[in-house]
Formats: structure tokens, sequence, C-alpha cells
């Protein structure tokens, strides 16, 4: 069985290979060189420090895949949109994992006060993550045409935005 849980220290080095592989094979991200597990340790330790949601997916001991959100910016106006990031190993692929992942994320964002989450989504070729995002109820908002280039060719970057919890229906605290 597949669990949700927030991410420990001692998933590090399986979240930095897992996202590893998406550097180095994938256009979900614009980064061209993966970062070392000490970097993916600060960088859960900055989303946290900010009380925001750092979760991993696991099965039988094995991580497969992890998500979470940071401040969209970093001015104070923006502190209630966050984007929203997510990373599956290879074999955990169409097993709808993605989804669960993505609605645990946004229910612990939403914990957390955010009321708006944004996906930045590399490449519009990107058709996996377009569906999860979609699916767990995004719009997509705009394109930003041919603004990375990676592995040779030019990458569009998509925007989706997802409503949660009040939203702006009222005034935050």
């Amino acid at each position: 069985m597949t669990t949700i849980r927030p991410s420990r220290e001692d998933d590090i080095p399986a979240i930095a290979a897992i996202y590893a592989h998406h550097v180095l094979h994938g256009t979900g991200t614009f980064e061209t060189e993966p970062p070392s597990p000490t970097e993916m340790a600060t960088r859960r330790a900055d989303v946290l420090g900010k009380g925001l949601p750092y979760l991993v997916a696991e099965r039988d001991g094995e991580l497969l895949g992890f998500a979470y959100c940071n401040w969209f910016k970093p001015r104070p106006a923006y502190r209630y949109s966050a984007e929203d990031s997510i990373y599956l190993a290879e074999a955990a692929r169409g097993q709808g994992l993605g989804a669960r992942l993505l609605a645990a994320l946004a229910e612990a964002a939403e914990a957390a006060g955010v009321r708006k989450l944004i996906a930045v989504i590399g490449d519009s070729a990107n058709v996996g993550s377009i569906g999860v995002h979609r699916g767990q109820g995004f719009t997509q908002v705009g394109v930003l045409k041919d603004c990375g280039w990676k592995f040779g060719q030019w990458r569009d970057v998509v925007l989706m935005e997802k409503t949660i919890g009040e939203g702006s229906s009222t005034r935050p605290e």
C-alpha cells in the first residue's frame, strides 16, 4: 500500500535521485545539472521553514515521489499563493500517484493558509503533468512560449492555477 506522509531528513537521498532523473531526462524542470543531496536538503528546509508542506509517497519502504509548494514570489503580497512541484520515480508513473500527491499537497497547503496553487509546468508537451493538474481542478491560464532552452530545443512553460479553501472570497486574517 502506498502512503503519503510528510517528508523526513532521511528521505533526501531518494528525493535527490528522483529529481536528478527528471533534471537529466525530462523537461518538467528547466534545471540542467542535478542538485546535490545537500542542496536538496537545503531546499526542503527552506520550504518547511516557511510553514509549507513537503510530502513524499512511499510503498514498502521505497520512496516513489515527492511534492511540495513554495511561495510563488518572495514579495509579501504573494503570501497566499504558492507554486506546486511534483516529481515521481520512473517506476511510479501511470499509477495515479501524481494525482494523490497533488490532492494531499493541496489539502496541506490550504491548512498552511495558501489560497491559490499555481503550476508552472515545464514544456507544453508535458501532457502527464498538465493532465494531473487538470484532473485535480487546475485551469490553464497561459503559456509562455519558447522561454526555456533544454535538450537542444526551445520549451514553453504552461501556467495553471487552482483556488483552494476560501480563495479570494474573504479577506485574509
